[in-house]
């Protein structure tokens, strides 16, 4: 799927690949779509552990952790491009299900809701605080995976920039 894309793959193919009869892998999974959402929950999952680090610590300034939560989720798709490609980047065009909701995007939303309830963020609107952090922290990330050949500056500063600056046109004015 990553290398060939959604149209181009074939239980055949991968039949063929894992030295298995075409018959074989239909005892396990009944069509390409099957396999292709088996793997997108398997990085979802693996997109949720890597972010679970991201607990609160007492006495934590909620930016903090926030910006600890955009860092990982980054790390993650850095470290795990195939898993995020899956997870963010490929689709299945003739999937009729609507996407469903994700922990990881949960864990987001409640991370701004804990730097609106300290008086953090100058809005209220945690939804839209949290679409656009995600936005910056998405871009980035697919940006990097998608264009490696491109001059980035140092991956460590423009991650940096990009999250302070998301995080910083949220703040209530004086924090």
């Amino acid at each position: 799927f990553v290398t060939q894309g959604y149209e181009s793959f074939s239980m055949r193919a991968l039949a063929q690949r894992v030295g298995y009869s075409p018959a074989a892998t239909y005892k396990h999974f009944k069509n390409k779509a099957e396999i292709f959402d088996c793997l997108a929950e398997e990085s979802f999952a693996a997109l949720m552990a890597a972010t679970e680090s991201v607990r609160s610590i007492a006495g934590e300034d909620p930016v903090d952790r926030l910006k600890r939560g955009m860092w990982a989720y980054v790390d993650f798709g850095l470290q795990n491009p195939f898993h995020y490609r899956f997870a963010f980047l490929l689709s299945q065009p003739d999937s009729t299900h609507p996407p469903k909701p994700r922990a990881a995007y949960a864990g987001l939303r409640s991370r701004v809701q804990a730097c609106i309830d300290a008086g953090k963020f100058g809005s209220h609107d945690a939804e839209l605080m949290a679409q656009s952090l995600w936005a910056a922290a998405h871009g980035v990330t697919s940006l990097l995976i998608q264009k490696p050949a491109f001059p980035w500056v140092a991956r460590a500063r423009l991650i940096q920039q990009v999250v302070d600056s998301a995080i910083e046109g949220l703040l209530a004015r004086g924090q």
